[in-house]
């Protein structure tokens, strides 16, 4: 049985894509789970959008095997309710497969059960997220993570992508990619959350590392490692690398490759430069490792681009 966790004000479809996802892989499987929508206490949920589902009380249900934790508006105060932090604590222990979506992990960062596990939640939380939960390992670029049996996934949608990687696990890969076919989506997305965030302004960057990051666009064609940039802004690399990420909402090296891959991009389309030539120039050192890059931030390598817009 899986259950979706939801609060008042819960974001809708934090609940209503991973409920479709498993809805439609079971149906295609032959074999449909059965989904129930829980809340502390039975009754109508209203959604931020006012649009409410009904759901069974905490007490009323057992046997879960999956459950699934929403985000929202509301979700603080629901992570700050013993009632619902008891309940997740106790699924974790019984061996239950639970996860988040978006804002849901702080309802799990307040139980307890992600401290010292790594775990990802919406990049626009990352600052708070990072200072308040010290103990979480946050990847703040990853679109979902897991670390055993607790996952998290990034923002709203991100939860469609953490269901399928479940449906994944428990149907297999063929039912996954028809489930991700019929919902008409990238079974595995390609690219981390750097590509969603405040870390596209990098061409103007504002903030703490604004001449940093300016710095570094000048520079990329040499080695950038944290070691440097830590050097660069004048602090230790630890805590350069913990800052850093609570600024811009990704690691440094995320940071620098999407650096890289906007001046290469920029370069691929608009000259006639052998690809070689300018993933040298842009410190990816060979062209394979620039095409990687392309692919995670874009999704595409960089001769296809360039086809693209010459209108090939």
């Amino acid at each position: 049985m899986i259950g979706i966790l939801v609060f008042p004000k819960f974001q809708l479809l934090d609940a209503a894509g991973p409920i479709s996802a498993f809805e439609i892989a079971g149906r295609i499987a032959g074999d449909a789970p059965a989904i129930r929508v829980i809340a502390r206490d039975a009754g109508e949920v209203a959604s931020s959008s006012g649009v409410a589902l009904m759901a069974r009380g905490l007490r009323s249900v057992s046997g879960l095997e999956t459950l699934i934790v929403v985000g929202g508006e509301g979700v603080r105060m629901a992570a700050s309710c013993p009632r619902v932090q008891a309940f997740v604590r106790r699924a974790v222990r019984r061996g239950c497969r639970v996860a988040s979506v978006c804002s849901g992990a702080y309802v799990l960062a307040e139980s307890g059960v992600l401290d010292d596990r790594q775990a990802t939640t919406h990049w626009r939380h990352t600052r708070h997220f990072l200072a308040a939960y010290p103990r979480v390992k946050l990847a703040p670029d990853r679109i979902f993570a897991r670390d055993g049996n607790i996952w998290s996934s990034a923002g709203i949608s991100a939860g469609i992508d953490l269901a399928l990687a479940m449906i994944g696990e428990d149907y297999g890969e063929e039912i996954a990619q028809a489930a991700a076919r019929q919902l008409v989506l990238y079974y595995r997305r390609s690219g981390g959350q750097s590509q969603f965030s405040s870390l596209l302004e990098l061409k103007a960057p504002t903030g703490r590392f604004a001449a940093l990051l300016g710095w570094a666009r000048e520079h990329l064609d040499q080695p950038l490692t944290v070691d440097r940039l830590a050097e660069q802004a004048g602090m230790s690399a630890r805590h350069f690398a913990r800052a850093f990420i609570a600024e811009t909402g990704a690691t440094p090296s995320k940071a620098i490759e999407r650096l890289r891959v906007d001046v290469a991009k920029q370069r691929v389309q608009e000259s006639g430069e052998a690809i070689e030539l300018i993933a040298r120039s842009a410190g990816f050192g060979d062209p394979e490792r620039m095409r990687r890059a392309f692919i995670r931030s874009f999704g595409q390598p960089p001769q296809a681009m360039r086809r693209t817009a010459r209108g090939a």
